[in-house]
């Protein structure tokens, strides 16, 4: 979530696992990477190099986000296009430089690509042609949408229309005063065209992704679970109305950034959705089923996720606890049988911008490098994720994921006193054959953890060290 308010309360670290009911893991949930500094910065050699190191960490998909307005002819105009020799629904109509060249790039490699088609627009794409954003014109879009089903559906695992749609930056208005979701309706508007743009072009087949929505409701943007009741005709009972029907959505995809709190963090507005109370998604998806207005089992795509660490002021945890949170992320994810993918943003930190020390780390610093290229602790704990809890009063449960691996392997577990120095073998485990394993030990106060892992081509992988952390169970 690019614009995600970053100014949050320094709340205690209390840690809750908020699925309903949950009983069983989803085995065949994915990764996602999304890296735009280095995939669309228009260097090859870096955007090769990129893919390389996703690739060795264990990831097989990329997230691409594509700007209307990047690839559309004469954007800031209010007279449209090319002229009278444009046509919307050609693809050779449309420069996609850095987006054509790195989906290539991605599928060359046998990568998926999941390709989110967003907004901002071209001026003369909206309705009142004052600015990039009011009001889209959905006949236009759904031209766009065939121009891309035709350039790029051979080469795409699944299309996602909007990046974050309840947010101003990329969709207004968000509110009118006579709807407080209005970008909701606008939404529905839009999603229905990309898909009948997407079957004109042949490319009814792809599977096509609502959502992609930001986590939190401010004054200024619509909450999610309030955007996707407008988006789908529900009332707040989740009632239907029946002259609306059901949207073809494949799949729901959201943003669950948290807060500097923690993934525990609850957030009090109960439209919300951060990756701590993502149970409450479920209940929404399952009551709109219900309701007849999207499909029953319809799947979450966690499409974009980091943790912010420091230099950042105001939202950055320390490394270490940037390592353990986003693995504490990952294991809800997990234990969520509708969630299928779970994803990185960010390889480095964006750029320092200049100014004071806040404006300075105003981008988002959740990478699994410093801007610089330096590794931080994230960077071999997304290779390793290990999540450790209290099992009972005498036990410890270690949970992990040897992303790297492409069946089953072994995996060295080891522990290390709270105020010691050196590292003592645990035990040695099994993955199954997603690269997961679970193990239990005995209960030490303030023991740390670590996995070791090395690959059949003799490539060895150290985790960070990992602190036991709490995870009671909680409603959404």
């Amino acid at each position: 979530m690019r614009t995600f308010a970053r100014r949050c309360p320094a709340l205690a670290l209390a840690l809750v696992l908020c699925l309903p009911g949950v009983a069983l893991a989803r085995s065949t949930q994915r990764t996602l990477f999304e890296a735009p500094r280095e995939l669309l910065g228009g260097d090859p050699a870096l955007r090769e190099a990129t893919l390389d190191r996703i690739q060795a960490l264990g990831v097989d998909e990329v997230r691409i986000v594509m700007y209307w307005k990047d690839v559309a002819p004469q954007p800031t105009s209010r007279e449209g296009g090319g002229g009278s020799d444009f046509h919307e629904v050609d693809p050779a109509a449309y420069d996609w430089g850095a987006y054509g060249a790195a989906v290539d790039a991605i599928a060359q490699r046998g990568m998926r690509v999941l390709l989110t088609v967003s907004g901002p627009v071209p001026v003369w794409a909206t309705r009142d042609r004052r600015d990039d954003r009011t009001r889209p014109s959905a006949q236009h879009f759904g031209r766009f949408m065939q121009a891309v089903g035709r350039r790029f559906g051979g080469e795409v695992s699944a299309v996602s229309v909007w990046n974050e749609p309840n947010h101003p930056r990329f969709l207004l208005p968000q509110m009118t005063h006579r709807d407080h979701a209005e970008s909701g309706r606008l939404y529905r508007k839009l999603f229905q065209a990309a898909d009948r743009g997407m079957r004109a072009a042949g490319r009814g087949d792809v599977p096509l992704l609502m959502g992609e929505t930001a986590p939190r409701g401010t004054g200024r943007d619509v909450a999610p679970l309030a955007f996707l009741r407008r988006a789908l005709c529900l009332d707040r009972h989740y009632h239907r109305r029946p002259a609306c029907h059901r949207l073809p959505a494949d799949g729901y995809a959201h943003h669950a950034y948290t807060t500097k709190a923690g993934v525990g963090f609850r957030p009090p507005q109960r439209d919300d959705v951060t990756i701590g109370v993502l149970g409450r998604l479920n209940h929404a998806l399952a009551l709109a089923a219900k309701a007849g207005a999207v499909r029953r089992g319809l799947p979450i795509e966690l499409t974009e996720f980091g943790i912010q660490s420091k230099p950042d002021p105001l939202a950055g945890v320390s490394f270490t606890a940037q390592a353990e949170q986003r693995s504490l992320a990952e294991k809800i994810a997990y234990d969520n049988p509708r969630v299928r993918l779970f994803s990185q943003y960010l390889m480095r930190d964006d750029l320092p911008r200049p100014g004071s020390r806040l404006g300075r780390y105003s981008g988002f610093e959740s990478g699994l490098l410093r801007s610089d290229g330096r590794p931080k602790r994230a960077y071999d704990a997304f290779a390793l994720p290990l999540v450790v809890t209290r099992a009972s009063p005498h036990r410890t449960r270690l949970w992990g994921l040897v992303r790297p691996a492409r069946g089953a392997t072994s995996v060295a577990i080891e522990e290390r006193a709270r105020h010691g120095r050196r590292w003592h073998a645990l035990k040695h485990d099994r993955t199954n054959a997603r690269g997961v394993w679970t193990t239990r030990t005995r209960y030490v106060p303030g023991r740390r953890y670590r996995v070791r892992w090395t690959g059949a081509d003799g490539r060895e992988i150290t985790g960070p060290p990992t602190r036991m952390v709490d995870l009671p169970a909680g409603g959404g």
